[in-house]
């Protein structure tokens, strides 16, 4: 993925495409994403655009293997508890599904795939769990 190329190229989490200081447009909101090490990454998230299309946006490294068909876990995010019931929709049966078989499950876990940016979001913070397994 785009994020690993960027850590090979020795570029940090932090240098990558953050934009902390970029003032929002209307049609933005601001979501930070916490990566495996802790690293914090504030990004102007378009609204209508699901989390995981954002954190590929801003080379964040979520994988996201079956491009948001619910057909797998790897862009499976830990909502901030203060955060989640914010969300306006509830995980269908399919996203409970392959949420079982993901890593570091938590009661706060969606699939970023899944949740969709919307203006009550702005300043959400998600944390990209610290070990996803590698299927081969």
């Amino acid at each position: 993925s785009s994020g690993i190329n960027a850590e090979r190229s020795g570029q940090s989490f932090q240098q990558k495409r953050c934009l902390s200081d970029e003032k929002n447009a209307p049609d933005k909101v601001k979501i930070k994403f916490i990566d495996r090490d802790g690293d914090p990454c504030t990004v102007n998230a378009v609204v209508g655009e699901s989390l995981m299309k954002t954190a590929h946006r801003y080379d964040i490294d979520l994988e996201g293997a079956c491009d948001g068909t619910i057909a797998c876990c790897t862009c499976h995010l830990i909502v901030h508890p203060d955060w989640f019931d914010k969300i306006d929709s509830e995980p269908c049966e399919d996203e409970l599904d392959m949420l079982d078989m993901a890593f570091g499950l938590t009661d706060t876990s969606r699939l970023g795939c899944q949740v969709i940016v919307k203006p009550e979001l702005e300043g959400m913070v998600v944390r990209i769990p610290a070990y996803e397994p590698q299927y081969t």
